[in-house]
Parts: structure tokens; sequence; C-alpha cells
């Protein structure tokens, strides 16, 4: 699991704060409070990074919540990129067909919408560039 991190300077320097919240954490949350957890720390200007990621359903209304909170004046949006880890090797027909599947966990980055831009994204690898404006 991975631990949170917290930038241990005042918000003065030129850093930016990643958040990286383990699943652990997240499976104790309603998704209203994961929803909320992300967008407080987005709007921050931190980049926020979920070791298993969203639901679609919790995705969905992520993107909903956030769109209600663009303002011209303040809060551009959020950049959400996610992957899956890699798959577990018992992944047979029956299993799948049972449920008896775990969901596959996924990495999510999602950070400001004017200071992430996303370079390059495949299976394996997510780079972004990431600005303090």
């Amino acid at each position: 699991m991975m631990p949170e991190a917290k930038e241990t300077d005042d918000g003065d320097g030129d850093g930016v704060q990643i958040d990286l919240v383990s699943g652990q954490r997240m499976a104790g949350m309603a998704s209203m409070e994961k929803i909320r957890m992300i967008l407080d720390g987005v709007h921050d200007g931190n980049i926020v990074i979920l070791e298993e990621g969203l639901s679609p359903e919790e995705e969905s209304k992520l993107i909903e919540v956030t769109m209600a909170e663009i303002s011209p004046d303040g809060f551009n949006g959020i950049e959400i990129e996610t992957y899956p880890k890699s798959e577990s090797r018992d992944s047979s027909l029956f299993s799948r067909l049972m449920g008896s599947e775990e969901p596959t966990a996924k990495l999510t980055v999602i950070g400001p919408a004017d200071q992430i831009e996303t370079l390059h994204k495949d299976e394996t690898l997510i780079s972004a560039l990431v600005s303090r404006n």
C-alpha cells in the first residue's frame, strides 16, 4: 500500500504537492467522500494519485461534480489519467463468469487541468508534465 505523501513546506515553495492515496484508505470511504477528497486536493493545486482508482460510476460522478465547480475566475477543472495494473494470472473464463475474480486495480492520476499535461500514456506508463502556475 502506498502511504499518503505530504509536502512539508507552508505552500510558499515552488514544488507541487503529490498525495499518494492507498487503496486501504479509499476502501473505508463512501463514493462522495472519495470525490470530495480528490476535488479538495485538486482545488488546492495538488496532484492526487490513487493506488486503486475509482469505479466507472465514481469516475462519472467525479466528472459531473467537477463540471459543476468550474468557474471562469477560479477552478479550471481536472485532468485524469487511469490505467490498469497487470491482471492476475488466474483469469480463466470460468472464474470470470462466476464472479470470483477480483476487479483489476487501476492507478489513477488526477490534477488541475491548467497544471498537468499528459505527454504519453500506454498500458505501462503515464508520462505527465506538471507546472506550477
